[in-house]
């Protein structure tokens, strides 16, 4: 989504040419394409969420026949606007308590849970030190409340039946008007909140145009209060937390209407359950990921995490609901491996990184000492740091190794879906264009941080993605 340049060029020393501390991120000032497309986004995003669930709501998931009947003149766009399902008050309630839930969760819940799992990082932990200086504190939940909604849900299934477990498949297209709702009004919030009353001033950044403030974000990390930070509730829940509830609702339509679960129903459950079991787990290493410590709290965060996240990350659950898929079992085999070999690619390489910085280097990778290239760089109070980075272990086999890992567990969940229609396989296109996008933000940033230190981590580990390729 971000397509800027930064225009000051960096000295080795974390120095603009401007002579002013050092602000690694997003740009600051945005050239026309970077304008056209933050407007192109802002405007057509939202209908782009609407065009993939409602063509599996009016045509069995086919993403070219609604096309087609507009090009003939068989349907018009009134008409497909007037047949989807609208807002109700009935799907307004039921996202209210969602939302509701989650935030008393998040701000009432303390973490007893890492007290109890061997293994498990919670409670109150610190961030990534921001391009200000400072380090935020966060209080680390995300893996007790995952429980306590999934315990309640199949209490509810099994025992209390207060709403059917197909509630969320029942009232999809309502909730998305919900979801939407909540996500242009927090992003307007913290829009907002940024000029008027902003948690740290000098970690916010100001284009100078409106647009690219509203979707890219403005403060880097606004709070209400001491707990409340946005980028963590809004990243981590409500979206992730629904995501498994999501494709258990699709599940039990699935059995509702055919009177069976199909294979590859449960492997899109089951591979899915474990990338987000993952990021609950690791919920304090994710403080330290490029979401947390890089983007602003905008649009493209605020909305992305409401709408884009819960609807169109689930594609393959809801494809499934309307063309069941009894897989081969080597298809299913192929696709569980598939699927458990880059999850074990996507968590080893992240381990390696994490054990790496909580150790300083002092840690063992693949049997040996780790080789790290010692780089500086300046925060905008002035201060100097100190950082390493990793060549050796799966971080000297690419870069971006872990986002490898992220694709081909993307793969396998459409695969999953067998090779009927083209709707399952937007989730591997978009996340190759997210991850391949990620790469080159990520790299531009810590080009701008480290400065010569990054030429020769890159001369040394010269692939991003693909060892040869890329």
């Amino acid at each position: 989504m971000e397509a800027s340049r930064r225009r000051t060029r960096n000295g080795a020393n974390g120095k603009t040419s401007e002579q002013q501390p050092a602000q690694w991120g997003r740009a600051w000032e945005v050239d026309w394409f970077s304008l056209i497309s933050v407007i192109g986004l802002l405007c057509f995003a939202p209908f782009i969420v609407f065009y993939f669930v409602m063509a599996c709501d009016q045509y069995q998931c086919s993403v070219s026949q609604p096309l087609l009947d507009l090009f003939r003149g068989d349907t018009t766009l009134l008409s497909i606007w007037a047949r989807a399902p609208s807002f109700t008050w009935s799907a307004a309630k039921i996202y209210t308590i969602w939302v509701a839930f989650q935030l008393f969760l998040y701000m009432c819940v303390p973490d007893v849970t890492h007290k109890f799992i061997p293994g498990y990082v919670g409670g109150v932990q610190d961030g990534a030190r921001t391009p200000a200086g400072l380090i935020n504190k966060y209080e680390i939940n995300g893996l007790q409340c995952w429980l306590i909604t999934h315990a309640l849900w199949y209490a509810n299934a099994q025992h209390f039946h207060w709403f059917p477990p197909t509630i969320i498949f029942d009232h999809w297209i309502p909730l998305m008007w919900c979801a939407n709702i909540l996500g242009y009004a927090v992003s307007s919030f913290a829009f907002i909140k940024a000029y008027l009353f902003p948690t740290n001033s000098e970690d916010c950044k100001f284009t100078g145009n409106v647009f690219y403030n509203y979707m890219m974000g403005i403060e880097f990390n606004p709070r209400v209060g001491k707990w409340f930070d946005f980028k963590l509730f809004f990243n981590g829940r409500p979206g992730i937390v629904a995501w498994t509830l999501i494709n258990l609702s699709y599940m039990a339509k699935q059995q509702e209407l055919y009177g069976h679960v199909t294979n590859s129903m449960v492997l899109v459950n089951v591979l899915q359950a474990i990338y987000v079991l993952d990021f609950f787990w690791n919920e304090a290493w994710y403080l330290k990921t490029i979401d947390i410590c890089h983007d602003h709290f905008g649009w493209y965060l605020g909305w992305g995490d409401c709408v884009w996240l819960p609807y169109l990350y689930t594609l393959q659950g809801l494809y499934l609901v309307y063309h069941p898929v009894q897989l081969s079992t080597p298809h299913a085999l192929a696709v569980l491996l598939l699927g458990l070999v880059g999850y074990y690619i996507f968590r080893s390489t992240n381990h390696q990184k994490d054990l790496f910085r909580r150790t300083e280097g002092s840690c063992s990778i693949w049997g040996r000492k780790p080789v790290y290239i010692e780089c500086s760089y300046r925060s905008a109070d002035g201060g100097v740091h100190r950082s390493k980075l990793m060549t050796s272990g799966f971080w000297g086999v690419a870069r971006h190794l872990n986002y490898t890992g992220d694709l081909m567990g993307s793969l396998a969940y459409c695969a999953a879906c067998g090779f009927g229609h083209v709707l399952p396989y937007f989730y591997i296109v978009y996340m190759t264009i997210l991850l391949v996008h990620r790469c080159v933000r990520d790299e531009h940033r810590c080009g701008s941080k480290y400065g010569k230190d990054w030429k020769r981590y890159t001369d040394a580990v010269p692939y991003r993605l693909v060892p040869g390729l890329f």
